[in-house]
């Protein structure tokens, strides 16, 4: 039997509506359901960084706003990669979720050779929790008080920069710096912020460039020397540090940004109640006040937002790991 292009698309158009169809009662009756048992959140890190920080600080007023347990899963690795693709592979049914670095993530196309899952057409925005720079910070030890100092000091001495991870945000963000001032240090990568910390505080590493959230304790505590932080403009809690623009290296910006993010074909009624009470979490009183007293700021943002950062954040970094030439097998 031979059919006519018109024929052909009738029968394309006619399959493709008999399966949403089918499709759809399931996704209306998965939401009306939904939840109904424990919610897994994978934070793709090893406890103790920022992410993982937000998980757990968010992980009970969620779970008595949905009346299910909330379960916080480490599953680190591959720069987060690893988790990532846990989530991306799941089911899209609101029962496993991604809370991550979203622009570390939107990173992994452009530095990874092999990724074995697409972060743009794998997972969808949820929402946006929570921003904090990076501080550049030294082992008290380093005889430098300010960057260019540091960059001095640098091309003089042998200094070794902590990697939270390699292609990570803070790498990238070391990198830039490097770029534009013309520091020389060597890069020892971590499988984690957390390890790249100890690794500082202990004084195998040098420098450090790493989120506020999980780095500030170890500043305020003398373990770390604060030189910089790499916001468009000083930050209250931290008045007197100078940011990295004012330092020689105008416009400079980068950070964590803490969101969530789901599989793809998670059904819309259950992305859009998880943005709504994620929202009122986050934005809540207690955890507002607990956050900014350690350098993070709330940001939240609706899926559609979410998912515009993602694409941008993609298309920024792209362009230094071209300019720098990193990729890895």
């Amino acid at each position: 039997m031979t059919l006519n292009r018109r024929q052909l698309l009738g029968r394309a158009l006619g399959g493709a509506v008999g399966a949403a169809a089918v499709a759809a009662p399931w996704a209306a009756q998965a939401a009306d359901n939904w939840p109904s048992k424990p919610i897994r959140i994978v934070v793709p890190y090893p406890p103790g960084g920022s992410s993982d920080i937000i998980a757990r600080a968010i992980s009970q007023p969620l779970s008595d706003a949905l009346k299910q347990p909330i379960v916080i899963d480490n599953k680190p690795g591959a720069n987060g990669n690893l988790g990532a693709d846990f989530v991306a592979k799941s089911a899209p049914d609101g029962y496993t979720l991604l809370l991550c670095d979203v622009g570390a993530l939107a990173i992994s196309p452009s530095i990874y050779t092999k990724l074995s899952f697409d972060p743009s057409k794998d997972l969808r925005g949820v929402t946006m929790l929570a921003y904090s720079p990076h501080l550049l910070v030294v082992h008290p030890s380093v005889k430098a008080n300010n960057l260019q100092e540091l960059v001095a000091l640098s091309r003089s001495s042998d200094l070794n920069f902590a990697v939270t991870a390699t292609g990570s945000a803070p790498h990238l963000a070391g990198v830039a710096v490097e770029r534009a001032t013309g520091a020389k240090w060597v890069y020892v990568p971590y499988k984690g912020g957390v390890q790249s910390i100890q690794d500082t505080v202990a004084g195998q590493t040098q420098v450090l460039m790493n989120g506020m959230l999980a780095t500030l304790p170890h500043v305020q505590s003398g373990k770390l020397k604060l030189l910089g932080v790499s916001k468009a403009t000083r930050m209250p809690l931290i008045g007197s540090v100078p940011t990295i623009a004012e330092q020689g290296v105008p416009g400079f910006e980068s950070g964590t940004w803490q969101g969530v993010r789901a599989p793809r074909g998670t059904p819309d009624a259950i992305v859009n109640r998880l943005n709504r009470e994620l929202i009122a979490v986050i934005r809540s009183a207690d955890i507002r006040s607990r956050l900014a007293g350690q350098g993070a700021e709330v940001v939240t943002m609706a899926p559609a937002e979410e998912e515009q950062f993602f694409h941008k954040e993609r298309a920024r970094w792209a362009q230094l790991v071209k300019d720098a030439n990193l990729r890895i097998d």
